[in-house]
């Protein structure tokens, strides 16, 4: 090992070090409102699992709100938001949310929608004309036994819907090793600094990877819905959802990039062996860039997007406020691919077991498989990001939770077993 390296090693423990001592007994508030049904002994083990958590270097921290019936029950502030900087986890403190970023895309999307501007049937096209002339890679095999991909004209043009619902055919190629995958890996379409009009042009010149409408699968869809509302709306994404969304809903500090120097020690950072984040690019808030990923670039707070799942909770309204009419709001949180739909499902289908897909979020349609289910009641809405921030909602019980932090080795045993002790805490 190179002194360097030892250097670095020494500076990472001692780092480590501080956290561990600074957030060993972080505690979660409780505020149980009347009418809430949670029992404040069993809140208490999400603080020993997060101590724990954070004893043993899995991460620096991490921040938990629990509403229910439109009020706090718990806030959980555990750790440092940044070894480094040695600063406390709090409600301000601003992570990057990841695919957190699609459920608002989608909403803003559905405004439009609402105001007659957009239709979900609209051909991309009509938008982002490019996308007419895209083609469907298939794998055949050539005559020596190696596989070449082939074009096919579309069968159907891409539509509206089909990038809120992940059936456009536009994939990811930062993970799979089909033909196509490997094709937007080879792209390079994250090089430069392009902005979300060009970032589409580079997707409209790949291969689909398989015919709209047949397929759930994740992909850049969400970003090119964000060139659309750009196209419709006359406006960045950004400054769009700024005064059509964001502001009004209070989430004065949801954006794309931390621009406010003052605000640069409240940005959450993982562990120093735990930052890949392994979306094929780098996100880092702190550096302003064009392209603004209605995909998965937002930054937020955990006050901030607990305003946005409150409205969500509530039906699309919130404080007096209607952001989504009723119509809207059914389409949202309806499932759009399930066995009557037509659709299938990728070979990594996200919503996960028991759960459809909406347009932005995954519906809880059945218990699934597992022996005993997940817990959890039919309806319910979630999702997370690779960051490992993370949602659920649950409208029968009237409650919803919001996770934010930043490690995406670690997110998803974390969120399952935060998932496992808010629900052993709610006495049904």
């Amino acid at each position: 090992m190179n002194a360097r390296s030892m250097i670095g090693r020494v500076v990472g423990a001692a780092l480590l070090s501080f956290a561990v001592s600074s957030a060993a007994r972080a505690e979660g508030t409780f505020d149980i409102p009347a009418g809430a049904k949670f029992s404040q002994a069993k809140l208490a083990k999400i603080a020993d699992f997060f101590n724990n958590e954070i004893a043993q270097g899995k991460i620096p921290g991490a921040v938990l709100v629990i509403h229910q019936h439109g009020k706090p029950v718990y806030t959980g502030l555990f750790g440092v938001r940044d070894v480094a900087t040695k600063l406390p986890m709090s409600l301000d403190t601003i992570f990057r949310i990841s695919s957190m970023t699609k459920p608002i895309t989608s909403v803003a999307a559905m405004m439009l929608i609402d105001q007659g501007k957009l239709k979900l049937d609209d051909p991309v096209s009509k938008y982002i004309p490019s996308f007419a002339n895209m083609k469907v890679g298939v794998e055949k095999k050539t005559p020596d036994g190696k596989a070449a991909l082939e074009l096919e004209p579309l069968k159907r043009p891409i539509t509206v819907l089909d990038l809120m619902r992940h059936t456009s055919g536009i994939t990811y190629g930062f993970y799979g090793d089909s033909l196509v995958r490997k094709a937007y890996a080879a792209a390079n379409i994250f090089d430069g600094d392009p902005d979300n009009a060009e970032f589409a042009e580079r997707i409209a010149k790949l291969p689909l990877q398989e015919q709209p409408g047949t397929l759930w699968d994740y992909g850049h869809s969400t970003d090119i819905l964000g060139r659309v509302i750009e196209v419709v709306s006359g406006k960045s994404l950004y400054h769009f959802e700024k005064g059509a969304l964001l502001d009004p809903l209070g989430m004065s500090s949801t954006g794309f990039y931390v621009t406010d120097p003052a605000k640069r020690d409240l940005v959450a950072q993982p562990m120093p062996n735990d930052s890949d984040f392994r979306v094929g690019y780098k996100l880092d808030p702190l550096v302003p860039r064009k392209r603004e990923a209605g995909t998965g670039g937002m930054i937020s707070t955990p006050h901030d997007y607990a305003r946005f799942v409150q409205m969500i909770l509530d039906g699309g309204s919130f404080d007096g406020k209607q952001y989504l009419s009723p119509k809207a709001f059914k389409d949202m949180t309806t499932d759009h691919v399930g066995p009557k739909s037509g659709i299938e499902r990728d070979w990594a289908y996200f919503p996960g077991d028991g759960f459809g897909f909406g347009l932005g979020f995954a519906v809880r349609t059945d218990p699934g498989n597992a022996k005993p289910p997940p817990p959890g009641d039919l309806g319910e809405l979630k999702w997370d990001g690779a960051s490992g921030c993370y949602f659920v909602i649950d409208p029968k019980q009237d409650m919803f939770f919001v996770l934010m932090e930043q490690t995406p080795t670690q997110r998803q045993r974390i969120q399952r077993t935060v998932k496992q002790l808010v629900y052993e805490a709610l006495e049904k």
